[in-house]
């Protein structure tokens, strides 16, 4: 059982909204519509055989396209319904329910990974005040010298200002410090007017420890 507060993905949406996810990208498949520009940005990263965190899967295209491009693919989504989608749409990749503010190497066989990837809006949805724990656990289940990815749009739920303070705190504890940041995934230059943002963290040598 949870201890965890509800994340907003369940708390700030409409009864039927992860069904009308589901159907959505499906729909943007079937019209074929490009929407593997984030495991484009994880591949190039990522040497082959690697251990890939798809962190908030949802249906599980990004850990699909990896598992095919050779990767060692895990797909972790809060939300059951995606979880089901994600096994039936896209097979391959091992896939759990795991509330990322919980996230253990437990739920990922034992063993740290390579990269992880956190993109889709993921944080924007977690529950109110868990973001830096968010951050905390992604950043556990990183090896050593590997790479945490996080994307999403500037909302006022988690503004970029906050995100840079968790990260600056993630930094003077030794976890990750920022090594790279875009405002799109094809590498378009971040500014202060940018309304996404991916930030590329490099995982240091200390333990995250999460109450």
């Amino acid at each position: 059982m949870t201890s965890s507060p509800q994340p907003r993905w369940f708390t700030d949406t409409q009864p039927g909204h992860s069904q009308w996810f589901i159907e959505r990208f499906r729909t943007l498949e079937s019209e074929g519509h490009d929407l593997l520009g984030e495991a484009r940005f994880a591949d190039m990263l990522a040497a082959r055989e690697s251990r890939i965190l798809d962190a908030g899967c949802g249906t599980g295209r990004m850990a699909e396209a990896l598992h095919r491009a050779g990767h060692v693919a895990f797909g972790v989504d809060v939300d059951p319904e995606l979880i089901e989608a994600a096994e039936t749409d896209h097979p391959g990749p091992s896939y759990s329910v795991v509330d990322l503010s919980e996230l253990t190497l437990d739920d990922l066989d034992g063993e740290p990974m390579d990269l992880v990837v956190c993109a889709g809006n993921v944080m924007v949805f977690v529950a109110p005040d868990t973001e830096l724990q968010v951050l905390e656990r992604l950043c556990s289940v990183t090896k050593p010298g590997g790479r945490v990815v996080v994307g999403f749009r500037r909302e006022p739920s988690y503004p970029f200002e906050r995100y840079d303070a968790d990260l600056a705190t993630l930094e003077s504890r030794g976890i990750a410090r920022v090594e790279h940041r875009f405002s799109s995934w094809h590498l378009d230059p971040f500014d202060e007017g940018s309304d996404f943002a991916v930030t590329v963290l490099r995982r240091g040598a200390a333990d995250s420890v999460v109450a």
